[in-house]
Order: C-alpha cells, then structure tokens, then sequence
C-alpha cells in the first residue's frame, strides 16, 4: 500500500469532510517539530477556509460562537506546515509551527496531565524499539528552542552548524576506529555519540527524522538489484 499523503484542493476538501450536526469537526493540532500534540479545538468551513488561506490556525468557539484566530490576542500563534484529515472525513489533522505555548493556562500543550497506567513504569512491553529516537529527537528540538544554560545541546546550537559537523566528522572517526579495534563496547558507546550529533544537525537543518525513515521506506520499495 501506498504511504504517500494524496493532496486534494480546498473545495474537494471541503466536499469530504463529514461535519457534525452543529457544522463542526475535531481539529488535531501538533507540533511539527517536536510531534507533541499542542491541542484540540473545533472548525467549521469558514475557520477551515481561513485556516487554508491564511497558513495560520482559525478555530470555531463553541462557548463564544465566533471565530478565532489562535494567538490573536496572545500572540501565541500556529503556522501550519501541513494539513490533512483521516479516513473517514471526521477529523483534521494540522502540524504547526508554534509561537509560544498552545495551552490557555501558559503550558506548552493542553494535554499536560498524564493519567498513572498501572505497570507503564515497570514493563516496555509494547514500547516500539526506536521510540528513543523519538525521544530523543524531541528533546533536541526543545533544547534548540529553549537553550538552556549549561546544556551541551545548547552549546552546540549557539556555536552554529560548523561545530556541529565537526563533532559529527569526529564521532564518525571514532565510530571507525571502534570497529577496527574490534571492541564491541567502544563502537556501541561511539555509534550512540554519532547518533545523538547526526540528530542534532537534522534539527539545525530542520529535516525531520521522518523523513529520513521515509527515505529509507522508498529505498526498500524499489526493486532490489541483486
């Protein structure tokens, strides 16, 4: 099956989504960067329209009844880098680039009370084997946005790029003097310092790590030449 996103013009969009009685629908907002989920409001055509139109996130209060334009007041606005919606045409789905917290109460997403799942803590059962990446990945962007002082995340940032791909130039020696030496232990600690600087230029670049697997899932699609 394919997983390339089909794109589709405004008013086939719009013939598409299913709207609930009241003329709404569910609109997931997340961090483009970071892949947090910032919040979730409700649109309805105009604010979708607007949304489009505008590149910024329009929503439909259902206290207020209006329009709004999120950060219009706070200054706290969405740019969207992508928009789409699920299969069944009932929920929206953007990735934005934030300007400030998503939430009312100043936190950076509305979803910042977490609910105690007995055994999470005890058990990986179920954790996906790469989600360090998207740990990791996660707390680079947010040091990158942050900067806090000390860290040498941080560090790496404020020295620019050129510092970052000469750590990444002499963690790949490191990586190749490991593996002559034939000391498993070296190369796993040398591989996991390449790693972390390899992402750390992806987020200096802005390439997402997505679009690294997605790379990677094109090249294993095409016919093999072996």
């Amino acid at each position: 099956m394919s997983s390339n996103t089909q794109q589709f013009s405004l008013e086939q969009v719009q013939e598409q989504i299913r709207y609930d009685e009241a003329g709404l629908v569910p609109a997931i907002i997340q961090d483009a960067t970071t892949r947090k989920v910032l919040m979730m409001a409700y649109m309805n055509e105009e604010s979708l329209k607007r949304s489009i139109e505008t590149g910024e996130t329009w929503f439909w209060s259902r206290s207020r009844q209006e329009l709004w334009n999120k950060g219009a007041t706070s200054g706290n606005t969405q740019r969207i880098v992508s928009a789409s919606y699920d299969c069944d045409g009932d929920t929206l789905l953007f990735l934005v680039h934030p300007k400030g917290p998503a939430c009312h109460t100043g936190e950076e997403t509305c979803f910042y009370r977490g609910i105690a799942v007995p055994g999470q803590e005890q058990s990986a059962e179920g954790r996906h084997r790469f989600a360090v990446l998207e740990e990791l990945e996660q707390v680079i962007a947010e040091r990158e946005k942050e900067r806090p002082e000390g860290a040498y995340t941080t560090y790496l940032f404020d020295k620019g790029v050129d510092k970052i791909l000469k750590k990444v130039g002499e963690e790949t020696a490191e990586t190749i003097i490991a593996a002559k030496n034939k000391d498993n232990d070296e190369l796993r600690l040398e591989v996991s310092d390449l790693i972390y600087h390899l992402l750390v230029l992806l987020q200096e670049r802005k390439l997402p790590l997505d679009d690294i697997m997605a790379e990677l899932d094109r090249r294993h699609e095409r016919p093999r030449r072996d």
